[in-house]
This record gives C-alpha cells, structure tokens and sequence, in this order.
C-alpha cells in the first residue's frame, strides 16, 4: 500500500476529511508505535566502527532504535559486549584512565555508548540494531506499507 492509499483508507474508515499535515502526524505515530513495539526482522541491520585507543564513548549509528549486540573486534575473533547501566559502567570502571580490551557498553545518551573499560588500543566494532526506517510519508511506499499483513492480517 501506499502513502495515497493509506490516506484515503484512513479518511473512508473514520467517515472524516482530515489535513495533510493530520493525515502525517498520525501515520507517523503510528509507524513509530509499531516500530517501538514489534522487532521486525527486516529492520535489522549492521555497521561497523571504530574504537579508539583511550577514548571510552563510541558514537551509535544514525536512526538506531534498539541494539541487538555489539562486538569489539580484536585480532579477527569478536567479543560480545554485554549491555550495561551507565552507573554499572561508571562504578566498574571509575578510572577512565585505566585501559583494556572493552567488555561492557551502556548508552550514555542519545548518540553515544559508554565502554567499560576504556580501550587500550584501535579496536574495530560491529553493531547489530534496529532502526527506523524512512516513513512512508516521505517515503511514498515502505516495507511495512507493502508488507501490511504482518499488521492488518491482509
């Protein structure tokens, strides 16, 4: 389905005229409960990173919604870190100063992870996470939109 036919669908059934700007809002809201809500396994994805010697904060991707791992890379073999409080991290670890190989992550805030410890050395780093995709309102037609029998059972 798309954006068009999803507008009018929504005007047919609620027997009501509503604004683009109305129309948008509410299509949005609702991509975003149902992307907060369900792990659709087609919006998964991964990217890799870096990590810098001495530097604990690592910098998430862009449209991140959840994380499924991380992995610090050392030598060819992944390590998986295991998710964390950030007050975990900072009492584990209370020497920013004091290095190795990172074991834990939290987030930190909206576009940063924590490592605990710092790292002691350039380590690559592989993410596996959900996201949020484009919305079909800038989109025209989404993955969701055309794969609506996961939501509407059509």
């Amino acid at each position: 389905m798309d954006y068009a036919s999803l507008k009018q669908n929504i005007q047919d059934i609620c027997e009501q005229t509503f604004t683009d700007a109305q129309l948008a809002m509410f299509t949005e809201q609702a991509e975003q409960k149902i992307y907060a809500t369900v792990e659709l396994p087609a919006l998964r994805k991964n990217q890799t990173g870096s990590m810098t010697s001495g530097n604990k904060y690592l910098t998430m991707p862009t449209n991140m919604l959840y994380v499924y791992s991380l992995a610090v890379i050392n030598n060819g073999s992944y390590g998986y870190l295991l998710n964390k409080d950030v007050n975990f991290i900072r009492e584990a670890y209370p020497d920013p100063a004091s290095t190795g190989l990172p074991k834990h992550y939290a987030i930190f805030d909206q576009n940063t992870f924590i490592l605990g410890p710092t790292p002691n050395s350039n380590y690559s780093a592989e993410i596996h996470f959900g996201y949020y995709p484009e919305s079909i309102v800038t989109a025209g037609t989404t993955w969701l939109g055309t794969e609506r029998d996961i939501v509407t059972g059509k």
